[in-house]
């Protein structure tokens, strides 16, 4: 993608996983666990990012990535800025980029940013001066790479470097996820050895967004053997728009209970970007039970977008 490496080879922005190199996405990964390691053993970081101005600019509201980047970038030690364009500028008619020209102008360095239109930060990327930094905190339906990445170390963790021995399944509304692109991206790069999808026809994209994928609208089958589910959020929007009968029907069909787990591999994992919806993608047994890798999802969100400002701004 235009201006995701500088011409030294270096990374410039972090707007999308697609393309990415598998050694690039690999040493991310090795970096965010070297990172943790130091955070558990009291290693103190700060000295990295000192003097760096980093601004949170959030167009769409995310309490969770919003502060993962923020704990991020004061662990680095940061100037951290949390700027909330949906409620700010933005509603008294100020353009996007020109909310962003306003922070450049005041000496910010990186700009992490979440926008509710597919494109948005790239396109801001492309506007900005030289030596600012873009990272994609989710764009649309298309893109949430630090997601990806942190998704990817909880899976190293648990079941190793070699992604060719995995069979992993998505579950859910990929059609409307960025989550989910972002997490294709990532799987193929390191050699999946088997990507299943699985949901209803009318949440699964009818593009190329699949190719490669085994797709399929029968969970139990779906799950039968896998390493790892990954649950999708189901958006309730989706149940208004008409492309889910009812709740109920889409738990019994695509909801992960303890019974369904138990089709999968017998080490396999649990995983959900969250928020999570209890009763309807996943059930409370599942979802606090010793399979499930929520929690350090979220955990190894801090260290995953520590190593990428590093990366970009270090």
């Amino acid at each position: 993608m235009t201006g995701l490496f500088g011409t030294s080879g270096r990374m410039h922005h972090l707007l999308t996983l697609e393309h990415m190199p598998r050694a690039m996405l690999e040493h991310l990964l090795v970096r965010a666990q070297d990172l943790a390691a130091d955070a558990e053993g009291g290693v103190a970081r700060r000295h990295v990012l000192a003097g760096k101005a980093v601004c949170t600019l959030f167009f769409e509201p995310s309490t969770r990535t919003r502060s993962s980047f923020s704990l991020a970038a004061q662990r680095l030690g940061a100037d951290l800025l949390n700027f909330d364009a949906s409620t700010a500028s933005t509603t008294k008619g100020e353009a996007d980029l020109d909310t962003l020209k306003t922070l450049e102008a005041m000496g910010v360095h990186a700009f992490v940013v979440r926008h509710k239109r597919d494109g948005a930060v790239a396109e801001l990327a492309a506007a900005a001066n030289p030596g600012t930094v873009l990272l994609n905190a989710g764009d649309g339906r298309s893109n949430h790479p630090t997601q990806g990445l942190l998704d990817m170390l909880t899976l190293r963790q648990a079941k190793g470097e070699d992604f060719a021995k995995l069979r992993i399944v998505i579950v859910g509304d990929v059609k409307h996820s960025r989550v989910a692109r972002s997490d294709l991206h990532a799987l193929r790069a390191l050699g999946c050895g088997e990507i299943r999808v699985c949901g209803p026809a009318a949440l699964l994209p009818e593009d190329g967004t699949l190719d490669g994928c085994v797709v399929s609208h029968d969970f139990d089958a779906a799950i039968e053997g896998v390493d790892a589910a990954m649950m999708l959020r189901l958006q309730r929007e989706r149940m208004a728009e008409g492309l889910v009968a009812s709740l109920e029907d889409y738990h019994r069909d695509f909801g992960l209970d303890a019974a369904r787990l138990r089709r999968a591999a017998p080490e396999a994992i649990v995983m959900h970007p969250g928020p999570m919806n209890r009763g309807i993608e996943i059930t409370d047994e599942v979802a606090d039970g010793p399979q499930s890798r929520v929690l350090r999802q979220v955990a190894n969100g801090v260290a995953v977008r520590m190593a990428v400002l590093e990366a970009l701004l270090g």
